[in-house]
């Protein structure tokens, strides 16, 4: 078995500063990456802690015009990584440890640039239209972290690193739509809009939804169905990239995918809880579900993943 590459005490502690970073801020995530081995958990956290700083600008109270600049200044730093600028003792941590991990694994870069393009489309206040503008969008913040994390995963048995990065796109947009059905009252509150204006209306909900309680008259389960309907068909699609993984990333994929399938089940059945508060699962149940991953038990996964390859085992 291949041995880790040593790192020096800069690096390992840059990395250290990332896991704690992912631990805090990404329950959901990290229950997935710590099936990973050391080094390819190490390289997950990394790709979080950037992209947490990317989102956090975003979020955050200052004005428009300044988060547009922190996040040119974050690209910035994004192309110092790209051209080998980033020293090991660099006062950055998170650009320490994002410098060694493409070092170390093929990440496509471009991938984070793409989520700093999403991240302006909401400090633009972005809305969308139909489905394939709000696909855009999903792909730069979401897609995009699937085919960088494929970078730190691989293929196995000679599979075609193209298809497997489509279906990792496509799981992205699966988690992505699962978290603007979690974040419904919260982004709204936030003055956000991403579902499809086109969706909105069909189902009598253009209003928005700034209460607890579903816009008047509108059909609002239906319009949670019909999401979800879209999202477990994304999921059904992006479980296709399972096979194509070796066995440790392959679980921690099905574990971050079932994790949120979970949450997926919670709206459809309740649909108005997304309007009282987030949605959550809890941790002995996500443990419960990364278990079933690592051992192989997650069936749902497997079946999927079989069906979308022709039954093929």
């Amino acid at each position: 078995m291949e041995q880790p590459t040593p790192v020096s005490a800069p690096v390992q502690a840059a990395y250290g500063y990332c896991e704690a970073v992912t631990g805090a801020q990404a329950r959901n995530f990290a229950y997935g990456i710590r099936l990973l081995p050391t080094e390819k958990r190490q390289a997950m956290s990394a790709l979080y802690a950037f992209a947490r700083r990317v989102d956090d600008i975003g979020d955050g109270t200052l004005t428009p015009e300044t988060k547009t600049e922190r996040l040119e200044a974050t690209r910035h730093l994004l192309d110092r990584v790209r051209d080998g600028a980033v020293a090991e003792d660099d006062t950055d941590p998170v650009a320490v440890a994002l410098a060694d991990t493409a070092r170390r694994f093929p990440i496509p870069l471009g991938g984070l640039d793409e989520l700093i393009d999403g991240v302006l489309m909401d400090v633009r206040g972005q809305e969308y239209e139909t489905w394939e503008e709000l696909r855009t969008y999903c792909r730069c913040v979401a897609g995009a972290i699937g085919r960088l994390s494929l970078g730190v995963f691989g293929t196995q048995g000679g599979h075609s690193t193209a298809r497997a990065a489509e279906y990792a796109d496509t799981l992205g947009l699966a988690l992505q739509l699962t978290n603007i059905l979690r974040d419904l009252r919260e982004d709204a509150a936030n003055g956000r809009t991403y579902l499809p204006a086109d969706d909105l209306a069909k189902f009598g909900c253009a209003e928005g939804f700034h209460s607890a309680s579903p816009p008047p008259g509108s059909d609002f389960p239906g319009l949670i169905h019909y999401e979800v309907r879209r999202a477990r068909a994304l999921f059904a699609e992006g479980y296709r990239l399972l096979p194509l993984l070796d066995r440790r990333s392959g679980a921690c994929v099905a574990a971050m995918a079932g994790i949120y399938r979970r949450l997926l089940d919670r709206i459809e059945r309740d649909p108005a809880a997304v309007l009282r508060g987030r949605v959550s699962l809890p941790g002995r149940e996500k443990a419960y579900v990364a278990v079933r991953g690592l051992s192989g038990l997650d069936t749902r996964a497997i079946r999927a993943a079989r069906q979308n390859r022709g039954g093929r085992p």
